[in-house]
């Protein structure tokens, strides 16, 4: 009888030994800048002529996270979504792209290349070939040989990142990786939280800064302080050489000035969210966002607009010298992504 209860425990900790060698030998460690390439290859630098820009902003969740989905990390029991679910939620990914097509920008979060999750489809393929009107770039943030939660039904390899494409070529495309970590050895199985920063050339001698950011979750708001002073930092010097920037992506924290909980329907809400304050950056610095729509939901549950919990998370950050015209969350009833689009048109001042 005894041997029957050793057995099983025996396994199951040279099981947890094994994954632990295992991460720690095959720990991705990035360097704090890394030139990406572009894709189609431009030799050529591009001048960019016009001064008024459009915008799209959306983590699809890796075409993995739709209305039905329910993820354990929020409390619900799925690991991943069917490969039919899976299939299903990437067509609606790429028909709202397509009927969006004539955007200046995309800045997209979660998106797979290699990954059991999304039944190692390179999602960032598919959308690059949708049309041959964008240049892409795509930046690691989650490179994970074997991620062990679920223990019984792990989610496995993940290969995936953040996508920016643009109209026009940029000069240079550099992902830039955020300080802060998990403690050992939660950070083997957890992702390297980076932006990505696109650079283009301007008729007047300056750069447009494109910024594509995807920060912390699931953290006790540490590492987001660390990567929001990480990038104010790089924010301000790109300001200060005279440069437009215009920041967009899935920020895991409410805008300066929203409430978090401004759509919650329900009278007790577990979740606080962090919000920005208002003093972070200098008062001429522009927050962009559209109040009226939410931009996540949580996924403790499918989708039910009566009962599940949504906020704003994705949303622009504007340089000075940059005027945002209009702003506008696309509601999409959270059907292939637990985020919605939201767009942006600016002008450079």
């Amino acid at each position: 009888m005894i041997l029957l209860l050793i057995s099983p425990l025996l396994i199951f900790g040279l099981y947890v030994i094994g994954v632990l060698v295992y991460g720690s030998l095959n720990d991705w460690k990035p360097e704090e800048k890394i030139v990406i390439p572009i894709t189609p290859t431009t030799k050529e630098s591009e001048v960019v002529s016009d001064s008024v820009f459009t915008f799209m902003t959306w983590n699809i969740g890796y075409a993995g996270l739709g209305a039905e989905a329910d993820f354990f990390y929020d409390g619900g029991n799925m690991v991943r979504s069917t490969k039919e679910n899976v299939s299903r939620y990437l067509s609606g990914i790429k028909k709202t792209i397509i009927e969006n097509k004539s955007t200046s920008f995309i800045l997209l979060q979660e998106v797979d290349k290699h990954s059991k999750r999304s039944y190692y489809v390179n999602e960032f393929d598919a959308i690059q070939n949708l049309t041959d009107k964008y240049y892409g770039s795509f930046a690691l943030n989650f490179n994970v040989k074997y991620v062990p939660k679920k223990y019984f039904d792990p989610i496995g390899h993940v290969e995936s990142g953040l996508a920016t494409f643009s109209k026009n070529a940029p000069t240079s495309v550099v992902r830039y990786q955020f300080p802060g970590q998990f403690d050992w050895p939660l950070r083997l199985f957890n992702l390297d939280r980076c932006f990505l920063a696109s650079r283009f050339s301007l008729k007047n001698g300056k750069d447009l800064v494109v910024v594509n950011t995807h920060n912390s979750a699931y953290d006790d708001g540490t590492m987001k302080q660390q990567e929001m002073e990480y990038l104010k930092t790089f924010l301000l010097n790109e300001y200060e050489k005279g440069n437009y920037i215009v920041v967009g992506g899935d920020w895991n924290q409410c805008p300066p000035g929203f409430q978090w909980d401004a759509f919650a329907k329900l009278a007790e809400i577990e979740d606080v969210l962090v919000t920005i304050k208002k003093d972070f950056m200098p008062s001429d610095w522009n927050w962009v966002f559209d109040k009226t729509i939410a931009t996540n939901r949580k996924l403790n549950l499918a989708f039910d607009a009566d009962k599940t919990f949504t906020t704003l998370i994705d949303f622009y950050l504007l340089s000075p010298n940059v005027e945002a015209i209009e702003t506008r969350g696309l509601s999409l009833d959270f059907k292939n992504s637990d985020h919605q689009p939201v767009f942006m048109q600016c002008r450079l001042k």
